[in-house]
């Protein structure tokens, strides 16, 4: 089982940024695809950003061009931490960010996680 947590979440106004990260322990294959999901209040949980086994990015459209995921690999222990940088933020960002792991190739739109981390609260005010 793999274990995540997420930092980094926050408030923030319209137009500002937030980097948020996901500190992934555990058994992680190397075929695995991670990425960053949000739920708004009442709405369903959806994809935003995802990086295959590969490095290969994909984007939930609403989020193109302002946000970017990345992950680092430690050369000292193997530890793997996922990155979200979010720009331009709109209060539409608001909502609770979750990491999630898949095993496979899978894009922000396809993932259906194995394993979530707990989440962490990002609000944006206009």
């Amino acid at each position: 089982q793999v274990h995540l947590v997420e930092s980094g979440g926050g408030s923030v106004q319209a137009g500002g940024s937030l980097r948020l990260s996901c500190a992934a322990s555990g058994y992680i294959h190397s075929d695995d695809s991670l990425g960053w999901f949000r739920q708004g209040s009442g709405k369903e949980r959806e994809g935003v950003a995802a990086i295959d086994d590969r490095g290969t990015t994909s984007y939930a459209d609403s989020v193109k061009g302002r946000f970017t995921i990345s992950k680092d690999i430690s050369k000292a222990n193997g530890k793997i931490t996922l990155y979200l940088e979010m720009n331009s933020l709109k209060p539409a960002d608001t909502g609770v960010y979750y990491c999630g792991i898949e095993r496979g190739t899978w894009t922000a739109t396809t993932m259906t996680p194995d394993d979530w981390g707990q989440g962490t609260q990002v609000t944006v005010s206009s």
